[in-house]
């Protein structure tokens, strides 16, 4: 075996050697929520980065957009999804494509934990926070605009 090549053992839903991580620490629009990042840190072959996040029920992601796509597979739990105009619930194994620009959020709204794993490029832009303008230009779902935590 390659001695860079390596298994990280799961003990329930977390690894051993990974540290539990705040979700983020610039801002403030996000409530109960850490990251796991699992492999691509320490890893210079991989051009992308694999992570487990992990919503606690009522909490949430921030509300944000990108230029980085990124790909979604729920592990644990359910929740919402919202995608620009849409609302999305989600189930154990749902997967999801983010395309690049598109305003989105994770909701722990069904009383249990929301898990994902959540793969992104390596080197990315960092996610920008839509400002009101932004935000009642681009959504005019009367539901998403309910559902949406700033």
């Amino acid at each position: 075996m390659n001695k860079k090549s390596k298994v990280l053992k799961a003990d329930g839903y977390s690894w051993t050697g990974v540290e539990k991580k705040e979700y983020k620490t610039d801002t403030q629009n996000f409530k109960d929520i850490h990251r796991f990042t699992l492999l691509g840190d320490d890893i210079s072959e991989l051009n992308f980065q694999t992570r487990y996040f992990e919503i606690a029920p009522g909490g949430y992601s921030s509300l944000e957009m990108h230029r980085h796509p990124h790909s979604v597979i729920v592990i644990r739990g359910g929740g919402t999804l919202l995608l620009e105009n849409e609302v999305h619930p989600l189930g154990l194994y749902d997967t999801v494509f983010i395309s690049p620009d598109t305003i989105h959020q994770f909701l722990a709204d069904t009383n249990e934990p929301l898990g994902f794993i959540c793969i992104v490029d390596r080197y990315r832009d960092k996610p920008r926070i839509p400002d009101d303008e932004t935000i009642h230009r681009r959504i005019q779902s009367p539901e998403v605009l309910s559902k949406l935590k700033k």
